[in-house]
């Protein structure tokens, strides 16, 4: 399966880059298991990943402490059910809000 974020900085209106992402996996015992860290890129998004998350459930954790001074870090965890499609996890941060939803 293919993975991709994109993280926009709302306040300022532009994308938000260089901002940390860690992949997790949770394993049948309830732990996290890192898979990949990465950094978005100029356009706030990371494009690939180096591992490729399979069925189950995982998370994307987003350093966003330059970013906002109420959330240092956001956690979005997501099922994968499909492990031969692509998803995309878009990240829209504001200094005291965030959204996100399952893009394209």
């Amino acid at each position: 399966m293919s993975l991709s974020t994109h993280v926009l900085d709302a306040s300022r209106g532009l994308p938000a880059r260089g901002v940390a992402v860690r992949l997790e996996r949770r394993e049948p015992d309830g732990a996290w298991t890192t898979l990949a860290q990465a950094r978005t890129d100029e356009d706030g998004r990371v494009r690939e990943w180096g591992a490729v998350p399979g069925a189950g459930v995982h998370r994307l954790t987003f350093d966003t402490a330059g970013l906002s001074d109420f959330y240092p870090e956001v956690t979005v965890a997501f099922t994968v059910t499909d492990p031969d499609g692509h998803l995309h996890v878009p990240l829209l941060l504001s200094p005291f809000a965030y959204s996100t939803y399952r893009g394209s």
